[in-house]
């Protein structure tokens, strides 16, 4: 099937509304290339078969490759603020997957990609993303270096920028806040600790206010449907063990209630427990030894991959 698109991607605001594409401040672009009423086989599936599912649209076709300059970050990181602003812009999803669902080595070996090293692509860890809103149509291609992240932009459209730098869109920290890997932790250890997190003193209450990590891992939990996890709490040794343990799990019970009813993780997929302090992770004997003992833990209890 054939569809003419125009689609304009600028930098600033003029007499067209228009989408653009806010990456964050260390990224850099390492290639920009128009090709003038071109077409672009927009991929609309996995590999299967033999080949990868397409919807032909033809136009201008603009192709940007981004390097984003941090270590730890992961490719899921990388996607979701972008993803994000294409969903507010008003474009549906046609098809998003990640290496091995999308075919691994066959799928990223057919698709077009630019050549490293403007983009680099690692095929053990990439995501790729395609939306279209009526006749407009862009894909996403997102993979991970160890100190690096990189980012194709494939729009059909006019030959303008799709995209330029600006404040920071996504976290790059790596000790403090935010830890990057969560689904790399996971996989690896079955195991990640959630920060940001703040309940009332001595209460089980979880206070409102952003919670990034929880938005992570309910697309975590959104890639995998057949994947479960258990939120275990955990406290530092003040007070009796009997009442450290009703309050971990009742605080593992409150990030359960958000992730359903704020995140729309199924309910399925989740349950609360409490381990009081019998699991430290640093010594009870110093402020800041306590204050890492309370925690809320994330722990894969699948048994299958």
């Amino acid at each position: 099937m054939i569809r003419a698109a125009v689609i304009l991607f600028t930098l600033g605001c003029g007499p067209v509304a228009a989408q653009s594409l806010s990456f964050p401040s260390n990224a850099e672009m390492t290639s920009n290339n128009v090709a003038e009423t071109a077409s672009y086989d927009l991929p609309v599936g996995p590999w299967a078969d033999g080949t990868v599912p397409i919807v032909r649209f033809e136009g201008d076709v603009t192709q940007q490759t981004w390097k984003i300059n941090a270590e730890g970050l992961s490719s899921l990181q990388m996607l979701r603020p972008l993803r994000e602003q294409l969903r507010n812009a008003g474009y549906n999803t046609v098809f998003e997957c990640e290496t091995t669902r999308c075919g691994g080595f066959d799928f990223r070996f057919a698709i077009p990609v630019a050549l490293p090293p403007q983009m680099q692509v690692n095929l053990g860890d990439y995501r790729f993303l395609s939306a279209e809103k009526g006749e407009e149509a862009i894909s996403l291609l997102v993979s991970r270096t160890q100190d690096a992240g990189f980012v194709q932009v494939t729009a059909v459209g006019a030959s303008a920028a799709i995209a330029a730098p600006s404040a920071p869109r996504m976290s790059t920290r790596t000790t403090n806040g935010i830890e990057p890997g969560l689904e790399t932790a996971l996989a690896e250890s079955g195991r990640f600790v959630l920060t940001g997190l703040e309940f009332a003193t001595g209460s089980a209450q979880l206070i409102e206010g952003d919670a990034p990590q929880l938005a992570v891992l309910a697309d975590y939990l959104a890639q995998y449907p057949d994947r479960t996890v258990a939120l275990v709490g955990h406290t530092d040794s003040a007070g009796s063990l009997e009442g450290n343990i009703v309050l971990s799990r009742r605080r593992a019970g409150a990030v359960l209630e958000r992730l359903v009813s704020q995140y729309g993780v199924r309910r399925r997929q989740l349950e609360a427990q409490g381990m009081g302090y019998l699991s430290p992770r640093s010594t009870n004997l110093t402020a800041e030894g306590r204050a890492l003992n309370r925690r809320v833990e994330v722990i894969v209890t699948s048994t299958k991959p």
